[in-house]
Parts: C-alpha cells; sequence; structure tokens
C-alpha cells in the first residue's frame, strides 16, 4: 500500500453525553489500572484516596478522559473473571464521577456487560482492546448506549495474541480488519468512533516501528486516532531499559504520532503529553 501524506480526517468531534468535543486539537487519555499486574507498576491502583488523588492530578496536568481498567491485558495476562472485573472497575467509575463530573471516564474492557454497567454508573466512553471481536454483544451494546466507542486492532487475545502477529502488509491488513469492524458498527447505527491501531497487540516490536511510521495511512478510515504507546516495551526493549524508565521514550514517540495524526495519546504520564500536544501545535500554526 503505498502511503502519501494526503489523507484527511473529516471527524473532528465526538458526542459525549449530548456535548462536542472537539478533537481538532489533540486530548490525553490518562490511565488508571485497578488491577494487581498492569505492566507498569506506577499505573496500578486500588481504591483509595491514592487513586483519586493520581484522578485529579491527571486532570490538573491536561487529561481529558480517565480510562479505568479493570483487566490486565498485557501479553499472556492472566484471564480475569467478568465478577472480579465489574468489582474493581465500577467503584472507581462512580467515585470519579462524583469528585471529578467534568472529567470523561473511559471504561477499559471488551466485555460488553462490563461496558453497559459502567456506561451506567458514569463512563461516558468505552475503550473495547479487542474492537469487539471478545464478545459478540458488544456491538449492539455500544449501539443501544450511544456512546463513543474506540474501535482497537487486535488478533485473538492477551493469552494468544503474541503467536498471531503474521502479516503479509501490516498497516493494510490492520486498517482493512478496522474497516471490516467499523462497517459493522455504523450498519448498527453507532456514530462516534476513534481507531485505534493496536501497538503491542498481535505485532511485534519491528511492526509497531512500522505501523507508527505509517500511522498517517489510518485517516483512511476517517475517523479519529487513538495511539496508546506509553511505556510499552517497543520503547524500553528498544532502548534496553526498564519500564519505568520509558518516559523520554514515550514523549519522543508520542510527538512522532502527534506529527503524523493522532487525535488522542493514551498514557501513564499526562504532563509531558499535554506538553507534547502544546509544542507540536505550535509547530503545526506556523
Amino acid at each position: 500500500m503505498p502511503i502519501e501524506n494526503k489523507y484527511k480526517i473529516t471527524k473532528k468531534t465526538l458526542n459525549v453525553a449530548g456535548k462536542l468535543l472537539d478533537l481538532s486539537t489533540p486530548r490525553v487519555m490518562g490511565v488508571l489500572n485497578i488491577t494487581p499486574d498492569s505492566f507498569y507498576e506506577g499505573s496500578r491502583f486500588d481504591v483509595s484516596a491514592d487513586m483519586l488523588q493520581k484522578a485529579y492530578q491527571m486532570v490538573e496536568e491536561g487529561a481529558t478522559f480517565i480510562d479505568v481498567g479493570g483487566y490486565s491485558t498485557r501479553p499472556n495476562a492472566a484471564d480475569v473473571p467478568e465478577s472480579v472485573e465489574l468489582e474493581r472497575v465500577l467503584p472507581v467509575v462512580e467515585l470519579l464521577k462524583k469528585h471529578l463530573p467534568d472529567a470523561i471516564v473511559s471504561i477499559d474492557t471488551f466485555r460488553a456487560n462490563v461496558a453497559r454497567q459502567a456506561v451506567e454508573a458514569g463512563a461516558g466512553v468505552i475503550n473495547d482492546v479487542s474492537g469487539g471481536t471478545l464478545d459478540a454483544d458488544m456491538f449492539d451494546t455500544v449501539a443501544k448506549l450511544g456512546v463513543p466507542y474506540v474501535l482497537m486492532h487486535l488478533r485473538g487475545n492477551p493469552q494468544t495474541m503474541a503467536q498471531l502477529n503474521h502479516y503479509q502488509d501490516l498497516t493494510a491488513e490492520v486498517i482493512q480488519e478496522l474497516q471490516a469492524q467499523l462497517y459493522k458498527l455504523q450498519q448498527l447505527g453507532a456514530k462516534d468512533i476513534v481507531v485505534d491501531p493496536g501497538f503491542g497487540f498481535a505485532k511485534n516490536i519491528d511492526q509497531n516501528f512500522e505501523m507508527l511510521n505509517q500511522l498517517e495511512a489510518f485517516e483512511l478510515l476517517e475517523r479519529p486516532v487513538l495511539v496508546g504507546i506509553s511505556r510499552k516495551s517497543m520503547i524500553w526493549r528498544t532502548l534496553q531499559i526498564e519500564a519505568a524508565e520509558a518516559l523520554n521514550g514515550t514523549s519522543v514517540l508520542n510527538t512522532v504520532a502527534l506529527l503524523k495524526g493522532a487525535a488522542i495519546l493514551r498514557v501513564h504520564d499526562v504532563r509531558q503529553a499535554t506538553e507534547a500536544i502544546k509544542l507540536v501545535q505550535q509547530l503545526k500554526n506556523k
């Protein structure tokens, strides 16, 4: 597939609870993992004052979204029963809506029932790492709820995805697979959809860099693009460091993603992502 820097995203807004969110300036999604085994220790929290303080900090530093997850999707992560996931995330969603009513809470789940209950508890966005492939009810649920949906590319599941990274034409195939899912959503009437190429999900390190280099191609889908590369192994393995040391590398690659059209950055470190957005916007305005 020839990649040319000529594509234009036609949709620059999301309808969140009846309010239009402008994405012409990129936004930040802060990660709040309510799990004991997220790959980055700094993003793990119990339901406590520390968690709420971290959420406050994210908002103060510029986060538009707080992404709450109760199921670790790192490679080879253990499966978590739905009941446990619900016990982890619902109190947090309710707490955030009570104390940070202006923040948009995103529920990071591939389960339709978890998504539905989280939205009923106050979540405004569904962030599905499986892109509807792991729960047959997800797309119907998204359409009925009428909330924005992040459609991520994944093959397999967190336990099997590392073995499913064989592509003839990586970027073209990822776009085609996202397009097939996007069509299903559109047929059901879902409107506010964000696409996520799925860095690290059924892609190895070299493939992640290839896809980032060709990120402009995802504008063919005519949807805002979310990029989640924060502190991932494509950074720390390449630099031969640990995830805890990968903030500078994250900022570098987030800057590349912004220059190539990313509309949302999903990150563990909000202030640095907000600064990257401000600097890139200043550059683009000249």
